[in-house]
């Protein structure tokens, strides 16, 4: 079976590279060839060559003729880091260019010599790359009448859209996956490693599909077909489009990162763009669980507290600055975060939890709640709140140079008081105060806490769920203990005997 590294190994044996600093040197000298940079438009925002040419590498096949129309001209390509531009050039070859060069390293070899580059508005993106574009190479197709057919039947084939973003934006067949021909190669594998799986690829037009079908053929995907005529004979035919709730331009340049991991993609951002998440409180733990959560554009962030920034908070609690000592600690929350990412909702509750609000605050819809809680009556609060209304809850808590974070599941895995049946004597939980703690550890602990959140709105990975993990910063070592499930636990056990929320008023956790 043909891998991508094993396809990428023969390509670069096969294709000419120049180095960064070889490259450098001949622009200074007055000797530069014609340079073409690959990466998708959200990366080339971030800057380029300059005298670069900005082309795509799924656009690749279709500008060249246009852009370099002497075969024999000497071109430079290169991406991020030295794959895609690999790639292209050894496509492009097929064109008949005989000079074709791949820049060793990339874009981020050449930041790392120094090399100049600048920030270039980036050109109109053309209505259909491919109108009056060269019919592609001879490979398999279907025609749209026999794809619906086919999409009919018992197993319907995979299909992939290898058109740039801001097409697909247009719509694309029901259940596509849009998987832009810049990255097919390194992200096929991720969609199937089945080789013998139907694929059926889509383009505008069918031309970039069928180069697409030829990179696939390549890696044993053996069954991949293109689509005759494209998206647009799809339509032609009568035959519907889906116009999903796909991200913005904007939206599609912030997430770029997410994007690219198969595990969240378009389709995940999009969820974490639609979820709720609900933080108790804006302190050690909640600002850096926050600040990352807002980062990763989870749409809506509740945050209950009912304390003010004082200057101690400062040490840790990285939402809050000096200049807001005194403001309520939800509203200086808001304002860091929604001066990171403008374009989530903040919804602050200036208020304690208590057993009396606790189930219409609990009750508006949250996917996640993030327990940064620093005492014992908000933490048995909060897990019989969220057991009660099925809410799984991120659990963290810190002391001094340790910490300890897990994942409690609602009737999945044990709850809070399955470890901890009730509140420990007052003797033995010092204050909040006099317990103390490493100004960076709620941040480690914290940001673990935000991992775990993600990963439970997205339904990927193995949580935490079962699993404890213990964090002692003064010996560097993480420890992970297994949870049960009890039987008896008055609140999740198989018979609970929980009546209605306790106020533990007497008792202050760890912070």
């Amino acid at each position: 079976m043909t891998t991508f590294r094993d396809r990428l190994n023969q390509i670069q044996a096969e294709i000419t590279e120049i180095t960064a600093e070889h490259l450098e040197e001949r622009i200074a000298a007055g000797d530069a060839p014609i340079i073409i940079d690959v990466r998708q438009r959200d990366e080339i925002a971030d800057g380029r060559l300059d005298h670069a040419h900005a082309v795509p590498f799924g656009l690749l096949e279709l500008e060249l003729p246009r852009l370099v129309p002497d075969r024999d001209a000497e071109v430079v390509l290169y991406c991020a880091g030295g794959t895609r531009s690999a790639l292209a050039a050894h496509n492009a070859q097929k064109l008949g260019y005989t000079r074709l060069l791949s820049m060793a390293g990339g874009f981020g070899k050449w930041k790392q010599i120094g090399g100049p580059f600048k920030m270039h508005p980036l050109p109109d993106f053309p209505e259909d790359p491919e109108a009056d574009a060269p019919p592609g190479p001879g490979v398999p197709t279907l025609s749209p009448l026999d794809l619906q057919a086919l999409l009919a039947s018992d197993q319907p084939p995979i299909l992939l859209d290898v058109r740039e973003d801001e097409e697909t934006l247009r719509g694309s067949l029901k259940d596509a996956q849009n998987v832009v021909r810049g990255r097919l190669a390194m992200r096929i594998e991720s969609v199937t490693e089945d080789r013998d799986a139907r694929l059926v690829v889509l383009s505008s037009r069918g031309v970039r599909a069928a180069w697409a079908t030829v990179e696939l053929h390549a890696l044993g995907y053996r069954n991949a077909v293109a689509l005759q005529g494209g998206v647009q004979a799809w339509q032609e035919a009568g035959l519907p489009i889906v116009r999903s709730n796909a991200l913005s331009p904007q939206a599609r340049m912030r997430y770029s990162r997410h994007l690219l991991i198969p595990e969240v993609g378009e389709a995940g951002q999009l969820k974490l763009l639609g979820s709720k998440v609900l933080l108790m409180g804006a302190g050690g733990l909640g600002s850096p669980s926050a600040y990352y959560l807002a980062a990763a554009g989870v749409g809506t962030l509740g945050i209950i507290d009912s304390d003010v920034v004082d200057r101690s908070n400062l040490q840790r609690q990285i939402l809050h600055a000096d200049n807001r000592v005194g403001m309520p600690k939800v509203e200086s929350a808001r304002a860091t975060l929604q001066g990171l990412n403008p374009d989530i909702q903040i919804k602050a509750f200036n208020t304690r939890l208590t057993s009396e609000n606790v189930d219409a605050i609990f009750g508006e819809g949250w996917d996640v709640i993030l327990d940064g809680g620093d005492n014992f009556p908000t933490r048995y609060l909060v897990n019989d709140a969220c057991v009660k209304h099925n809410i799984p809850c991120v659990h963290g808590s810190v002391y001094r140079f340790e910490g300890q974070v897990t994942v409690f599941k609602p009737h999945q895995g044990p709850c809070y008081r399955c470890l901890y049946p009730e509140p420990p004597p007052p003797d033995m939980a010092p204050s909040c105060a006099e317990a103390g703690v490493l100004g960076v550890l709620p941040g480690i602990i914290g940001l673990l806490q935000a991992v775990e959140a993600i990963k439970v709105l997205l339904g990927v990975g193995n949580d935490l769920a079962g699993r404890l993990v213990h964090f002692d910063a003064l010996q560097m070592k993480f420890r992970e203990l297994r949870l049960r499930r009890d039987p008896e636990c008055p609140v999740c056990g198989e018979h609970p005997t929980w009546t209605g929320y306790i106020d533990y008023e007497h008792f202050c956790g760890l912070g």
